[in-house]
């Protein structure tokens, strides 16, 4: 759909890949201003002719175009699950680009949001393809004059803290060796304050695990690494976003 029909979003998720919405956010996405946007970044088809990579082999997938097929029909299904519109940056995932290949269209979509829309960018933790969508998302909204974006905890990831959920998250983040990089370095430039905060109630939870469960064909490739993905009271049952100010160094 072209982005000059699209209606004046008023939240819009940057989500790395397919899933990373749902899996971070699908608790507090209902609670923030609408109408809502989720956008992937590695949102392209791939090219034909290529080989199944590692990760798409391991998610049950014969060649990069089924997989892709399939995770984008999953991503539907979350995002009307979520209330949001679906939007796509064509840019293929990372194992079928080219090295330096940069995601050039996510850009102009950033450049034609209406003034006051809230956009909300990935940490980062120990993930560096989400780290790049941070940072040229930082770099894109600073160039056009707009307000710098919220940030929100990457789950699994940040949530395999083992204070998450609790008050002393962030402290916890800031002295963290295995799971506060992303944080550490981005609180040595900005503080770092807490706008949405939430330890999903059960009813919550339903509807996350719901979201979740439209993205099945991710979740056997994240067993291996994150076991307990769906436990109750796993990685995915505390949500927390930050708003960045930053340090006056002078």
């Amino acid at each position: 759909m072209p982005i000059a029909v699209r209606p004046p979003w008023r939240t819009v998720v940057i989500s790395p890949h397919f899933d990373d919405a749902a899996l971070s956010l699908a608790g507090l996405l209902p609670t923030l201003p609408g109408p809502l946007a989720v956008v992937t970044v590695h949102g392209g088809s791939p090219a034909p002719g290529l080989p199944v990579s590692g990760w798409d082999a391991l998610c049950g997938f014969s060649s990069p175009v089924e997989a892709y097929r399939a995770r984008r029909a999953e991503d539907a299904r979350s995002c009307e699950l979520l209330g949001a519109e679906q939007v796509l940056v064509d840019h293929p995932d990372g194992p079928y680009v080219g090295e330096g290949d940069e995601p050039a269209g996510l850009d102009p979509l950033l450049r034609s949001l209406a003034p006051g829309t809230r956009v909300l960018v990935p940490l980062a933790t120990n993930q560096p393809d989400h780290e790049a969508v941070r940072l040229r998302t930082q770099r894109a909204l600073a160039a056009a004059g707009a307000p710098a974006p919220w940030v929100y905890a990457d789950l699994p990831y940040t949530g395999h803290l083992p204070e998450w959920g609790t008050p002393g998250a962030g402290e916890a983040l800031a002295a963290s060796e295995d799971w506060g990089p992303a944080y550490q370095e981005l609180n040595r430039t900005h503080r770092l304050t807490v706008r949405h905060e939430l330890v999903l109630s059960d009813e919550q939870w339903a509807a996350k695990r719901e979201a979740v469960l439209c993205h099945a064909s991710q979740l056997a490739a994240l067993a291996p690494v994150h076991g307990a993905v769906l436990s109750r009271t796993g990685p995915l049952h505390a949500e927390l976003i930050w708003s960045p100010e930053p340090r006056d160094h002078g």
